[in-house]
C-alpha cells in the first residue's frame, strides 16, 4: 500500500502532481491516497489559461475515486490558488476531476455507464452515495452532450407525448426520424411545445423552416403548433393513432350492444385484436358468436377494412378511402359514423402516409424505453430528472466520458 510509484502510475499523474503516500483504514475499509505538487511549481490560470502562475495559497480537497477492490478510495490533495495578473486569485483545475465535483473523472465515467442501464437509486446503493449527488453528475454530462448536439441536417420529425407520472403530467418528445434519436423533450402537450422545439432546434444549428415532414397524432394542439412553428412541414397523421380512433368506436358499439346481448360479455379484446393475433380460445369464442346479427361484428369488419387502407397501392389509396368512408357513414352505427367524420377532417394527413411512409412506431418504441426506465426507478422526483434520463437513453448524446 505504500508503493507510491505504482499508485502514481495507476492514477496517471504527471508532474507537478505526485502521490506522496496512501493510508488504509482496515476498520473502515477505506483507502486514502495523498497527492501533492512539487514546491515552486507554476500553473495555468483556469480562467484565461495564462501560464507560469505561482501558487498563492492552497486548500485541501477530497474526491471519491473508483474502489480499490471492495474498499472505497479517496484522493486527497492540496489544491493551489494562483494569482493571475489579469484575473486575480483563482483556484487551479486538477487533472483527475472537473471543477466543483466531489468525484474523480473515472468515478463519474463509471456512474454514467451504470445509470445508462440501471435506475439511479440502484446505482447509488451500489456505490454508497446519495442519489442526489449522482443526479448532479448525470445532469452535467447530459447538459454537455446536448450542447454538442448537431441538428443542422434534421428534416423529418415525429412528435408524441408520454406520461411523466400518474395523473395529467405529460412530456412531449420530438424525435429525429432519420437518426432515431430524441432531439427535444419538454413539459406539456400543447402548441407551445412545438414552438419550444423550434427554438431549441435553431439553438442546435437546425432550421425550423427546413423541416419537411412531421408525423403527429390528431391532436389539435400539435396541428396548430406545427402550422405556426414548422411552416414548411407536411403533416402525416400517425397510422396507429388513426386505427385507434376506429378501434375506440368499435368498443363503444360493443359496450352499447352488450346491454342487450349477453354473448358479448368478456369479448372486448377479441374485437380490439387482428384475427391473426387471436389466441385459440378467443378464435373459438369468435366463431361461436352469432356475428351475422351483431352490430359489433359489423363495426369490427369496418375497422379491419380501414386498417387494410395501409396495404393499398399509393395510386389507389384515395379511392379506397372514399369507398370505406361511404360504407362507414352509412353503417347506422353512430360511433363508427363519428369516427368516419374524424377521418374526413384529417383526410389529407392520413393519405400523406402514402408519400412520406413515416409513422410514430419509432417514437412509440422510445416511449416504451422511457416507461420501462420509470418503472425500474419507481419515480424520478422531478421532471428535470426524467428528461435527463430520456436524453441519456434515447438521445444518442456525445457524452465524451473520460477513459
Amino acid at each position: 500500500m505504500r508503493d507510491t510509484t505504482l499508485m502514481q502510475q495507476a492514477l496517471g499523474l504527471t508532474p507537478p502532481w505526485t502521490v506522496v503516500r496512501s493510508d488504509f483504514d482496515t476498520k473502515a475499509g477505506r483507502l486514502d491516497v495523498q497527492i501533492d505538487f512539487t514546491p515552486g511549481s507554476r500553473f495555468a490560470c483556469p480562467t484565461c489559461s495564462a501560464a507560469d502562475c505561482l501558487a498563492y495559497d492552497t486548500q485541501r480537497k477530497t474526491w471519491r475515486h473508483l474502489n480499490f477492490f471492495q474498499h472505497q478510495t479517496y484522493l486527497n490533495a492540496r489544491v493551489p490558488r494562483v494569482r493571475c495578473e489579469a484575473c486575480g486569485i483563482r483556484q487551479v483545475n486538477v487533472p483527475w476531476s472537473r471543477p466543483d465535483s466531489g468525484f474523480t473523472l473515472l468515478f463519474e465515467a463509471m456512474v454514467m455507464t451504470m445509470v445508462s442501464a440501471m435506475p439511479v437509486k440502484a446505482v447509488a446503493r451500489i456505490v454508497g452515495e446519495h442519489d442526489t449527488r449522482l443526479w448532479r453528475v448525470v445532469h452535467h454530462y447530459v447538459d454537455e452532450g446536448r450542447a454538442r448536439t448537431d441538428a443542422s441536417e434534421v428534416t423529418r420529425v415525429a412528435i408524441d407525448e408520454t406520461a411523466a407520472r400518474r395523473g395529467h403530467d405529460y412530456i412531449t418528445l420530438f424525435v429525429d426520424i432519420d437518426q432515431a434519436r430524441v432531439l427535444f423533450a419538454t413539459e406539456g402537450k400543447d402548441a407551445a411545445t412545438v414552438a419550444a422545439f423550434a427554438e431549441d432546434l435553431a439553438a442546435h444549428g437546425g432550421d425550423p423552416a427546413a423541416i419537411e415532414e412531421v408525423c403527429i397524432d390528431m391532436s389539435p394542439a400539435f396541428i396548430k403548433g406545427v402550422a405556426d412553428s414548422l411552416p414548411a412541414a407536411a403533416v402525416t397523421f400517425d397510422k396507429f393513432h388513426a386505427v385507434k380512433i376506429i378501434n375506440d368506436a368499435v368498443d363503444q358499439v360493443r359496450r352499447a350492444e352488450q346491454k342487450q346481448q349477453d354473448v358479448l360479455r368478456g369479448t372486448r379484446y377479441i374485437w380490439l385484436r387482428n384475427p391473426d393475433n387471436l389466441s385459440e380460445r378467443q378464435r373459438s369464442t369468435l366463431e361461436a358468436l352469432p356475428t351475422r346479427h351483431l352490430k359489433t361484428a359489423r363495426a369490427y369488419q369496418i375497422r379491419l377494412a380501414f386498417q387494410d387502407l395501409y396495404e393499398q397501392p399509393s395510386d389507389e389509396a384515395a379511392g379506397y378511402l372514399k369507398t370505406w368512408y361511404f360504407w362507414a357513414t352509412h353503417s347506422r352505427l353512430e360511433p363508427i359514423i363519428e369516427a368516419a367524420h374524424t377521418v374526413k377532417r384529417h383526410w389529407d394527413g392520413i393519405l400523406r402516409w402514402f408519400d412520406s411512409k413515416i409513422a410514430n412506431g419509432l417514437i412509440e418504441g422510445i416511449n416504451s424505453l422511457v416507461q420501462a426506465a420509470k418503472a425500474k426507478a419507481r419515480s424520478y422526483r422531478s421532471i428535470r430528472n426524467l428528461k435527463a434520463m430520456i436524453y441519456l437513453v434515447a438521445g444518442k448524446l456525445d457524452l465524451r466520458l473520460p477513459a
